[in-house]
């Protein structure tokens, strides 16, 4: 397929931000357009932040007196800074994209690849199959966006309902240097990932199985293949994922 002509637009957190895998997609199969919401530390659903300081809850966008998106993760009581954090995830990035491709800063995707879930609680994965209940988005209690699942599923549908032509893609998380970490994202895999992206309809990405990033080569806090801290990609690790992508992008484009 000849990509030149087709618009690219990505979301997910720091393994996503700035010119990483996706830039390697991005050049790879000659797009003719990148477009990354991706923001560091970011999750796919929405949350509530609680500190002895009081809490705060995920915004909408378009709310009046938005805050704003922060990828901070160290420890704080700023409750400005904590509504930034509980604004970082992927309802609001997709909202973000919607706004941007209305004013006219963003191009309409031909397609658009999710990369999240590194940053998930295990305790919030949710029920896929709920989740995937009912048509529709506006309305449905069964969407519970503070959940992954169905924050996933509202993230894809809106995705869709905005740009039918679009093909989307749901990249998994890669492996880490620590196996807690990785049975977590196994967890995630196989409970919400595969089954929110089939019941949607679209293709799914097995960085975690596929891309040759692998825990036995990394180390956790400290440099390995390719991996810079055990969690983060250095430049070959980019490179390695986004040529996986490329590849699963390009064969799976029909």
């Amino acid at each position: 397929m000849n990509f030149k002509e087709l618009n690219f637009a990505v979301d997910g957190d720091s393994i996503t931000a700035g010119m990483q895998w996706s830039w390697h997609v991005f050049q790879k199969l000659s797009f003719a357009s990148h477009y990354n919401v991706a923001v560091g530390s970011a999750v796919w659903y929405k949350r509530t932040i609680t500190t002895s300081s009081g809490s705060v809850t995920t915004q909408d966008y378009d709310d009046p007196g938005f805050a704003g998106i922060s990828d901070g993760w160290l420890e704080t009581d700023d409750l400005n800074e904590l509504q930034k954090r509980a604004n970082n995830c992927a309802v609001v990035h997709i909202q973000r994209f919607l706004s941007e491709v209305r004013n006219g800063n963003a191009k309409r995707p031909d397609v658009f690849a999710f990369a999240m879930g590194t940053n998930d609680d295990a305790g919030m994965l949710g029920d896929p199959a709920k989740a995937l209940t009912g048509k529709t988005l506006v309305g449905n209690e069964n969407i519970d966006l503070f959940t992954e699942a169905g924050a996933m599923r509202w993230c894809i549908q809106t995705i869709s309902e905005n740009f039918p032509e679009a093909r989307i893609f749901v990249l998994t998380p890669i492996q880490a240097a620590d196996p807690d970490h990785n049975a977590k994202i196994e967890k995630q895999i196989s409970e919400v990932f595969t089954k929110i992206a089939g019941g949607m309809s679209v293709q799914l990405i097995d960085c975690f199985h596929g891309c040759g990033i692998c825990e036995k080569f990394e180390n956790k806090g400290a440099e390995g293949r390719y991996l810079i801290d055990g969690l983060h990609p250095k430049a070959n690790g980019q490179a390695r994922e986004g040529s996986f992508a490329a590849s699963q992008i390009s064969a799976k484009m029909f």
